[in-house]
């Protein structure tokens, strides 16, 4: 039995089924991670989430950013890109109301021998024990009866930081863009959604979330996507594994066990311009 942990697909499945192939995945006896954003920009959405939906206990991802979205315009919670977006099939779909419901039943954080799986990162001053237990909060908003409500309330960036204090709305907020869409944050916390290319451009006062002085999540190996100006980064308590393949580079998978990497070239059908 391997354990494969995967980058962000985001509509990449030509790419994903090369890969799989590659590693000679084998839903039988293997299991899949993935750090979530299965969807959007790429080509082919719906064949992806379909796919990962199809290996039940097989496959385990976290939610992302993209997901997250997907849930959102569904909702009428976000604007709807269009242009930018490669989510209508799911929603032309005859099984999109099922799809739609299997994806905001996944997790936003996975805790498993001494690895955390999630979509971003965590602020400095989360174990992964208490990042699991916010995560369990959000969870329970998107699985409960009032979940339209949530995802309509979701979209901003503000509060920028963490506070115990943080109630209702604003507290799921930050706990969900802090896993699924932070890069830099300052020592203490505070996060920036501006900057997103390479750590050279960090923001003044801030650096890469996984570089935070006493971070209280670096006894744990974390596993995350998110980041493709980052690219592939191995360290023994960092997994990052988006390594762009939505934008010319590679879809990558990492066997947990022994971490051998597996990579293969997005197709030509799949890139997607980079923007400037």
């Amino acid at each position: 039995m391997a354990t494969y942990a995967i980058g962000d697909i985001q509509g990449c499945y030509d790419s994903l089924c090369r890969l799989l192939d590659t590693c000679r995945f084998d839903p039988a006896t293997d299991r899949l991670w993935l750090v979530g954003d299965l969807v959007n920009r790429g080509p082919k959405s719906l064949e992806t989430l379909s796919l990962i939906k199809s290996l039940g206990p097989a496959a385990l991802t976290v939610l992302g950013n993209h997901d997250l979205y997907l849930l959102m315009v569904a909702e009428g919670g976000a604007k709807f890109r269009a242009k930018d977006d490669t989510l209508q099939p799911i929603f032309d779909a005859p099984d999109a109301r099922e799809l739609l419901d299997w994806l905001r039943f996944q997790p936003l954080c996975h805790t498993e021998n001494g690895f955390c799986l999630v979509h971003a990162g965590l602020l400095p001053q989360w174990t992964t024990t208490k990042a699991r237990e916010l995560a369990r909060e959000v969870e329970s908003a998107l699985q409960g009866p009032n979940y339209a409500e949530f995802v309509r309330n979701l979209w901003g960036s503000e509060p920028a930081a963490w506070s115990d204090d943080l109630a209702g709305w604003r507290r799921l907020r930050v706990i969900v863009n802090a896993m699924t869409r932070m890069r830099f944050c300052t020592p203490e916390g505070v996060m920036d959604f501006h900057a997103k290319g390479e750590l050279a451009g960090a923001p003044a006062g801030h650096l890469p979330w996984f570089e935070a002085p006493d971070r209280q999540s670096a006894d744990a190996v974390l596993v995350t996507g998110h980041w493709s100006a980052l690219g592939l980064k191995i360290t023994p308590n960092l997994l990052a594994l988006d390594s762009g393949c939505l934008w010319g580079g590679e879809l990558s998978a990492l066997r947990l066990e022994d971490r051998a990497l597996f990579q293969v070239s997005c197709s030509s059908a799949e890139v997607q311009p980079l923007r400037l």
